[in-house]
């Protein structure tokens, strides 16, 4: 079922968004996530919200917001709205959803572990209270052995088995494999994309689950952005802060965004314990996240051997 955007939503998608597919915004437009945060404090101050910026007194609300942001600048891109409204229609036509910090519905794990730095607003399609499941953060590299491809299934059958969400990206390689076992395990998954949402709605493999409440796609970018390192390497702390446990299947020694993501999350965020794949021999990448603080992955052999896994992260919110 389709559903409508909120008022609130409706502004920040316009202030925000880059709306690709119409005649969007470029980057240089639109607000960076910073000065959103400062404009929202500011209207916080003047007691007011987003969606104040669409009604009757939005000319009185610009003026005031001026010493922030630019008057002609939110003007431009609050003028936008018959652009969204032609691009909202094509993505309902997908079930793709979109939800703001101002929604209920935006998942309160990013609130409450990323706080500002939470995306103003996220994209999906799929089931979303899945988001707020927590479960197993599975990540790797795009290199695969047919070793590491063994355990990578095996972890995910028994994480299904288990009852526990698997959370990936949707990147090639460990994260396909990820989510496709676990899928196919009949588990529950949550894929936090770097690209390309509207493209990944409409294929095959993912088209019942999402439809049977099985799979969840979010991505924090536009549902028609294309790839882009830097992008895919932010979206890791989403991957995180989704989790109560995570779990590096591979990496290379400072190098890609696995290994990024996984420092900041060892040596910054820390949200989540975060365990290293411990058959995997001599690997640089992995012995140097253990140095960090990671731990070896304890290889759990059936579904009840999960559990304790999940009752160290105190930090979770509940």
């Amino acid at each position: 079922m389709n559903e409508a955007l909120s008022p609130n939503t409706r502004a920040i998608l316009l202030l925000t968004g880059p709306l690709m597919g119409g005649r969007g915004a470029a980057p240089s437009e639109l607000l960076k996530l910073a000065e959103y945060n400062a404009l929202a404090r500011h209207l916080r101050e003047l007691k007011r919200q987003p969606a104040d910026f669409l009604g009757p007194e939005a000319d009185e609300l610009l003026h005031n917001c001026h010493a922030v942001i630019d008057e002609s600048r939110l003007r431009w891109l609050l003028g936008r709205g018959f652009v969204m409204e032609q691009i909202v229609e094509r993505w309902n036509a997908q079930n793709i959803w979109v939800l703001s910090r101002a929604d209920a519905e935006y998942p309160r794990r990013f609130k409450a572990r990323l706080r500002e730095n939470a995306p103003a607003v996220i994209y999906g399609c799929g089931d979303k209270p899945l988001l707020e499941s927590g479960g197993l953060a599975v990540v790797g590299s795009r290199h695969l052995d047919d070793a590491l491809v063994d355990e990578t299934m095996t972890v995910c059958r028994l994480a299904a088995q288990a009852g526990k969400t698997l959370i990936s990206g949707g990147a090639p390689g460990i994260d396909q494999i990820a989510v496709g076992t676990a899928l196919r395990a009949g588990g529950r998954v949550s894929a936090v994309l770097a690209d390309s949402l509207s493209k990944n709605v409409s294929t095959r493999e993912y088209r019942n689950p999402l439809r049977d409440g099985q799979l969840v796609l979010m991505s924090p970018y536009d549902p028609n952005a294309t790839f882009n390192a830097s992008l895919s390497t932010q979206r890791n702390k989403l991957i995180y802060a989704l989790a109560d446990v995570g779990l590096v299947m591979s990496a290379s020694f400072r190098k890609g965004q696995t290994w990024a993501g996984a420092v900041e999350q060892l040596d910054k965020l820390r949200f989540v314990p975060v365990y290293v794949r411990s058959t995997s021999g001599l690997s640089s990448g992995l012995d140097a996240l253990g140095a960090k603080g990671a731990m070896p992955w304890p290889n759990p052999q059936d579904a009840a051997a999960f559990e304790p896994l999940f009752q160290v992260d105190a930090a979770a919110p509940r």
